[in-house]
């Protein structure tokens, strides 16, 4: 009786952290969906409880902040280790500064991937030229198959079809930060049309260079990375100083945040660190720039 009670107990048990495996498997957005069309009783589904609604409030909010929301964490683990609302004002005024630097970073990304697509576009296109293809015909092809062009690509295909002005939804589309190849693909174009020249050759060549330019600024980032780890890890050093302050007792924290000499001495080193960082960076991205 014993032997079937125990062998019942430990069933139960693997049933209990199958149960759990596959609930972590399919993660919090699975059991919301179940437990939504659960609760739904076969009227709208959109329409659901009132925890659902917070759900969806905190997924917009977390998608809206990101990565600067961790601003406010560590300001408020702060506040909470030395008593004192200062750190938590930091990190709330630390929010605009961080949404603003991954803004900058999404938009250097952006840049990134419309040049790729540019140099994808010449090369797709000189393919297309080779294998027999009208330009027209060529070009709609190419573009619709390297995207990243942003929204001036509906432009260029629809000159493309109906027999636009190609050089100029070229040039126009040029305009967007990082797709300044496409002036080159309009001379192309433009020389190719009126002076019967090889488009091929020319695309090559537009290749060519475009690929050289983008290899020289990943080569140049390379280098600078060295600089930009040594400026942001100088930068973590008072981090370092306050741990190691507090593991030999001397509680770094209450002299910071609890004594007039201690708030001086964190306004005058929080702004001499800001503005050591900014111009360490700025002197990063002003040698990219050149």
């Amino acid at each position: 009786m014993a032997i079937g009670e125990m062998s019942g107990m430990s069933v139960g048990a693997a049933m209990a952290c199958a149960g759990a495996a596959a609930w972590l498997m399919g993660g919090w957005d699975s059991g919301a969906r179940r437990a939504r069309l659960l609760l739904a009783g076969g009227g709208v589904v959109g329409a659901g409880p009132p925890w659902e609604k917070a759900l969806v409030g905190w997924r917009r909010l977390r998608g809206r902040l990101r990565g600067e929301a961790w601003s406010v964490v560590a300001g408020l683990v702060i506040a909470l280790l030395g008593t004192s609302v200062v750190p938590l004002v930091l990190g709330v005024a630390g929010v605009p500064m961080l949404g603003r630097v991954r803004r900058a970073a999404e938009a250097r990304r952006a840049v990134e991937r419309r040049g790729d697509a540019v140099i994808g576009l010449c090369g797709a296109l000189a393919g297309e030229v080779r294998a027999g293809r009208q330009p027209g015909e060529a070009l709609l092809r190419a573009a619709r198959e390297s995207a990243g062009l942003g929204e001036a690509q509906a432009v260029v295909l629809a000159a493309a079809r109906f027999g636009g002005d190609v050089p100029g939804a070229l040039a126009d589309a040029a305009r967007q930060p990082g797709a300044d190849g496409l002036v080159g693909l309009a001379a192309c174009w433009r020389v190719a049309v009126d002076r019967g020249a090889g488009l091929a050759a020319g695309l090559d060549r537009l290749e060519g260079a475009l690929r050289a330019e983008r290899d020289q600024r990943a080569d140049l980032r390379a280098q600078l990375a060295g600089s930009r780890s040594t400026a942001v890890m100088l930068a973590g050093l008072p981090v370092l100083g306050l741990l190691l302050g507090t593991a030999l007792g001397a509680d770094p924290l209450h002299v910071l945040l609890h004594t007039g000499p201690g708030l001086a001495c964190l306004l005058v080193g929080g702004v001499l660190e800001g503005v050591g960082l900014w111009w360490a960076m700025r002197i990063v991205r002003g040698a990219e720039a050149a």
